[in-house]
């Protein structure tokens, strides 16, 4: 059993080995979510710029949460709408061909024709391409265009080349030699990289979804690096000798997706019943085991942008209250309307081991009230919910500020247009403030119109937040060097990673 756990991981005991006689310098980096595609454009997993193989134009400052130079040198487009951007002179892609402004053309526009999404948040008119300048017209005022390149859909690949699906080519610090769809991917060191060639020879980066067998192949030293092991083996993992553990705060919620379209959740007081039945304290002790934070809303309460909120009452009464604003009563155990119960389908997946878990205590506490939720497991949650309607709510996990603003996730979750507005929203007056907060450049405005959206969803219960967990990696302390958890989960694979 132990053997099949550690089989999803992938790759071989031969590169540790060989780290160990120094023959070759090599980390293993063990993934929580697997993919099938490596195409940067449409990849949800984001894989090829998380291993390091693909960047964007721009990247975030994580510090300061500002947008900062990656390949491109710097930008103009005071009018917010014609913008100029100088690219770096001296960045290759993986083949040696050069990267100019017309590959950088010829890939933003592949993103835009192979994601709806992309075309709607970017908002490109025209692109022309002149050596390393690029003149980018939008479709209108739109000050924070800059920030939506920090997206891993945009990244910069080489699209002359074929197989993009399987073998993109990059301008990162490790190119791809075998690709192991569902399993893993090989990388070797770039060794013309614009930053400096890494001291790695090269990554192997595994996937395996179950949370448990991630935790074991660590401690087995069949892995170097972790990326989210299992809650419950943490303290286990802090007492083996030689094994680091970190939990760094990120920008992101889980939170409980409300299909707005379904007929009972149509009704608000539905919508509040089910946000008052999640017990916030009692899941970030107990699941979580304490790496989390309450969520309130969709933002980290330290970030600039985020309401403060008045707390709102909770529990079983509660909720009670509120289906009976909605016209339910208890009859024979059973929450009913018109003679009809009330049933809800809970979309959940493994990915992340603690929502599961988060369903199964909320289809318990509905239980107590007469609600019988099904709870149905699913494999690739944002590909579920963008094509089946078939469901009440989800357990959903959200990078909300990975760009340093609030623009990115309330047009992604709550904009008709967006990618992630799984909820099917369509309010006419969060909309109304969504654009305007597209139109605006001043912070200090940003911020306000950011409340003022945060505020509405909260209000109306469009969707409802659970908490803000912590990142938690764990590695091999005698041999990882410069390992770095970021808070955006973007940057992971990097020319800085080394062994000791």
């Amino acid at each position: 059993m132990f053997i099949s756990l550690l089989a999803g991981c992938g790759g071989s005991d031969a590169a540790s080995d060989e780290d160990s006689n120094g023959e070759d310098k090599h980390i293993h980096f063990l993934y929580n979510f697997s993919t099938n595609s490596l195409d940067p454009h449409v990849d949800t997993s984001y894989v090829p710029l998380r291993a390091g193989i693909t960047e964007t134009l721009v990247r975030l400052d994580e510090e300061n949460l500002t947008v900062e130079p990656w390949l491109a040198e710097g930008w103009e487009g005071e009018d917010g709408i014609n913008w100029t951007i100088e690219l770096r002179e001296d960045v290759s892609f993986h083949n040696g061909r050069e990267m100019d402004a017309a590959a950088v053309k010829a890939s933003l526009e592949r993103a835009i024709d192979e994601s709806v999404a992309m075309r709607n948040a970017l908002k490109i008119d025209e692109i022309k391409a002149d050596g390393h300048t690029l003149e980018i017209t939008t479709t209108e005022p739109f000050p924070e265009f800059i920030s939506e390149l920090v997206n891993p859909n945009v990244s910069i690949i080489d699209v002359s080349e074929e197989d993009v699906l399987n073998r993109p080519i990059g301008t990162g610090p490790f190119e791809l030699e075998e690709f192991v769809p569902g399993s893993r991917l090989e990388l070797t060191r770039y060794d013309h990289y614009w930053d400096g060639a890494s001291n790695l020879d090269g990554v192997t980066f595994s996937f395996n979804e179950d949370a448990n067998a991630r935790s074991l192949a660590l401690r087995s030293g069949q892995v170097d690096i972790v990326y989210r092991p299992e809650v419950e083996s943490l303290e286990t993992l802090e007492q083996e000798e030689g094994i680091h553990v970190e939990s760094t705060a990120t920008f992101r919620v889980h939170q409980m997706t409300m299909n707005v379209q379904r007929e009972s959740l149509k009704d608000v007081n539905v919508r509040r019943a089910v946000d008052a039945l999640i017990d916030r304290q009692e899941i970030v002790d107990t699941i979580l085991l304490g790496h989390a934070e309450v969520a309130v809303g969709p933002f980290l309460p330290s970030l600039p942008f985020a309401p403060t909120y008045e707390q709102r009452p909770s529990g079983a009464d509660v909720a009670v209250e509120y289906l009976e604003e909605a016209g339910y009563t208890l009859e024979n155990g059973m929450m009913q309307k018109d003679g009809e119960p009330l049933t809800l389908t809970l979309l959940t997946y493994p990915a992340r081991a603690d929502l599961p878990l988060i369903a199964e205590v909320f289809q318990s506490d509905a239980k107590q009230i007469g609600i019988d939720v099904e709870i149905k497991q699913i494999d690739i949650p944002e590909e579920y919910m963008a094509s089946n309607r078939d469901w009440d709510i989800a357990t959903y996990s959200n990078l909300t500020a990975p760009r340093g603003d609030a623009g990115y996730y309330l047009n992604a979750t709550y904009h008709p247009k967006g990618a992630l507005n799984f909820s099917g929203a369509e309010e006419e007056e969060l909309t109304e403030m969504i654009d305007e907060l597209n139109q605006t450049v001043n912070q200090e405005e940003r911020a306000i119109l950011a409340e003022q959206a945060a505020d509405y969803v909260n209000e109306n219960v469009i969707n409802s937040f659970v908490l803000h967990p912590s990142t938690i990696v764990a590695y091999n302390d005698n041999k990882v060097k410069n390992w770095e958890t970021t808070r955006s989960e973007y940057y992971m694979i990097t020319n800085k990673l080394d062994v000791k």
